[in-house]
């Protein structure tokens, strides 16, 4: 089969130049990862596959252009961002849609709204799912005396992903501090902030694959901090918590695949998880992330509508543990997408 896997790119490169990149980065794997495009693309090319690289810079002229001449059978949708904006990824699925493409992930509508917590928390909350009382708060904006959230608060961008803009600062427990940090947001992200309620719970990592009836539900991953201390600002997934290994090390962070849930908690995960999938209208695969609170409630936090999928990482691992190495994990997707409706 034909694949284009497109992908966001820092370079304007031609499908060869990556190509060579490619091999030169998966030769190398041992000593430095290569990046998760090229992964996908060699995996695919693994399993039999006529596989086409394509990195978008700032022309999505050239990437029509491309997959005009070379007409795929599926485009694989590697893109994280659009003009180095993580906000704007839904625009290269839109255009591939309206260019007649099938392919992998998630649509337009999904990325819009599963980036906008606020949204997607109230989409939820009409499903009967539990999520934390918060408040949005645009640019301009700043909570008062009427802001009715207890404390302590979680305050993160609006729609940003991979804990971008969570520190230990974003815990906050007075409304003065509340208002520094939403103005922090506001000034460093120019977006808008939301500040929710802490949920003190286990935190939670569901990758799910497939569509309709067939999803499932891959071995949940749950990150531990073995030396956090009594204060929630130790237990939250912090940008450094989830990306940067020394820290990682030095404050026993991990990620490990959960301990058995108590049925009543794994049935109500179960639910969270295939209520998120079908109200966000998510396909082929995504990550449902929620807490799980020592009375076995399961509060959703986020979807990510197209998770990492690098090798070694909660999605792939979590395949693994399911049965698929990372070739096999990548193929699923790949059949996924080929044989649901359009």
């Amino acid at each position: 089969m034909r694949v284009a896997v497109v992908f966001d790119s820092a370079f304007d490169w031609s499908p060869d130049q990556h190509a060579a990149k490619m091999a030169k980065e998966i030769a190398n794997r041992r000593n430095t990862e290569p990046e998760m495009h090229y992964q996908i693309a060699n995996s695919l090319r693994k399993n039999g596959n006529d596989v086409l690289l394509f990195g978008i810079k700032d022309d999505p002229h050239a990437m029509s252009t491309q997959l005009g001449e070379w007409k795929p059978d599926l485009v694989f949708n590697a893109t994280e961002a659009f003009l180095d904006n993580s906000n704007l990824d839904y625009l290269v699925p839109a255009l591939l849609e309206a260019e007649g493409y099938r392919y992998t992930g998630a649509p337009p509508l999904a990325l819009l709204v599963t980036r906008n917590k606020a949204m997607s928390k109230k989409i939820l909350a009409f499903h009967d799912i539990k999520v934390p009382s918060f408040k949005s708060f645009r640019a301009g904006e700043s909570p008062d005396e009427n802001t009715n959230l207890r404390f302590p608060v979680i305050v993160k961008p609006l729609a940003a992903d991979a804990s971008e803009g969570i520190s230990q600062a974003s815990i906050v427990h007075d409304l003065n501090a509340l208002r520094d940090r939403v103005a922090w947001i506001h000034e460093r992200f120019d977006q808008p902030a939301i500040a929710e309620e802490y949920i003190e719970g286990r935190e939670l990592y569901a990758t799910m694959i497939g569509n309709g009836d067939k999803a499932e539900v891959l071995p949940i991953v749950e990150m531990v901090f073995d030396q956090a201390g009594s204060r929630p600002e130790d237990r939250i997934a912090t940008q450094k918590s989830k990306w940067d290994l020394d820290y990682r090390k030095r404050r026993g962070i991990r990620n490990v695949f959960a301990r058995k849930l108590a049925k009543v908690a794994q049935e109500r995960l179960m639910r969270t998880c295939y209520a998120a999938y079908r109200a966000f209208w998510l396909r082929d695969y995504a990550r449902i992330d929620v807490r799980l609170t020592e009375d076995n409630e399961v509060w959703f936090l986020e979807a990510n509508a197209n998770p990492f999928l690098s090798y070694g990482h909660d999605s792939a691992e979590s395949a693994h543990k399911a049965g698929m190495r990372y070739d096999a994990f990548i193929q699923r997707i790949v059949d996924e997408a080929m044989s649901r409706p359009a």
